[in-house]
């Protein structure tokens, strides 16, 4: 005789072959403990990934943002903060009057990133381009300014 209720590897029973809960289960047991994607792009993360590079002379930021375009960005500066922001949407209908069908479609995508600038910064000169992917921020130093020794802090 089989039993109607089944214990799986999982959280949740099964009836029969069915699981009761197998969404649920899949969820917990695989994304919610899955930590191996440090970006949590499995979480539905849709941050862009960033580089930032200090030289004597400026600042530079490069953020990953393929499939965009550069009237898709907004570059700020707002008491000392650096924002790159992006808002874009999408939508797309395919209408067949034959078949009486029609599919549409929508998404919608946005993300924003701040920094804090140093007091070095020159916010009057800093240029922005979007080129293969990349939006490229640069951001000039004040002139005059120096840059500090690197000093070493003992650990007790």
């Amino acid at each position: 005789m089989e039993t109607l209720v089944k214990k799986r590897n999982g959280l949740f029973p099964s009836i029969g072959s069915k699981s009761v809960n197998s969404f649920f289960d899949d969820f917990i047991t695989k994304d919610l403990f899955d930590w191996t994607d440090k970006n949590f792009a499995g979480l539905g993360s849709n941050l862009p990934s960033v580089n930032l590079i200090e030289t004597d002379t400026q600042i530079e930021v490069e953020l990953a943002a393929p499939g965009m375009k550069k009237e898709d960005f907004k570059v700020e500066i707002e008491n000392d903060v650096l924002i790159i922001s992006s808002e874009k949407e999408e939508e797309k209908e395919e209408v067949r009057k034959k078949d009486n069908y029609v599919r549409k479609e929508f998404n919608y995508q946005s993300f924003c990133r701040t920094f804090s600038l140093p007091e070095t910064a020159n916010e009057n000169k800093i240029e922005a381009t979007y080129k293969d992917g990349i939006l490229h921020v640069v951001i000039a130093k004040k002139e005059g300014t120096k840059k500090r020794n690197l000093k070493s802090i003992p650990i007790k």
